[in-house]
């Protein structure tokens, strides 16, 4: 069930490769980049525009990163987790990187089979923002801090349904500034509507 007061991003998550030495039989380790510090465009609106979002690198630095769980969809079972050693999470100079072992149990051993035949491709993680600030100029959403990192998790993008609320949940922070950009715009074009017609009278 996904979490009203919770935010979602999705990235690509892939398989720890294999040297040519070792065995075939897997490791079953897969790795990625739940956050990045870069910025990048999470959606485009229907008039052109691109909103953008940056998490900045001091934002984790104060987050709560304890007993974060490996899901698969936000919802379900625990594939591996940080109090058994099976997960592990970083931040490094790139992001928040991540690197679980799914050699667990049966059911996580097939989700690293999914994940290793390219059927799941992409990982999103489940936070709570406690800082950020919007720029109209740019429209772009900074976060500087991060409160708890809750899960992270192996997604099925375009097939499963959560790919629209991990949308619509990103989406939601910006459509009430999106709305009062609007609202200025055309107060403005009224004002100025207003001016005209005063000074065409007089």
């Amino acid at each position: 069930m996904i979490k009203s007061n919770r935010e979602y991003r999705a990235l690509n998550i892939e398989k720890r490769e294999q040297s040519a030495e070792q065995d075939a039989e897997p490791d079953y380790k897969v790795r990625g980049y739940a956050s990045t510090f870069e910025p990048y465009v999470l959606f485009t609106d229907e008039e052109g525009t691109e909103y953008k979002e940056q998490i900045t690198p001091e934002a984790f630095n104060e987050a709560d990163l304890s007993d974060v769980i490996f899901l698969y969809n936000h919802e379900g079972m625990v594939y591996a987790r940080q109090k058994n050693g099976t997960l592990n999470i970083s931040v490094d100079e790139k992001g928040l990187h991540i690197e679980a072992d799914l050699s667990s149990t049966q059911a996580s051993r097939d989700l690293y089979d999914s994940i290793q035949k390219g059927l799941i491709d992409k990982m999103s993680f489940a936070f709570v923002t406690s800082e950020d600030e919007y720029d109209r100029k740019t429209h772009t959403r900074t976060i500087s801090r991060i409160g708890k990192v809750y899960d992270v998790s192996a997604v099925s993008i375009p097939a499963n349904p959560d790919t629209d609320i991990e949308i619509i949940s990103a989406r939601s922070y910006f459509d009430g500034e999106i709305e009062k950009e609007r609202a200025e715009r055309l107060e403005a074009e009224k004002r100025l509507k207003i001016a005209k017609l005063k000074f065409e009278f007089m």
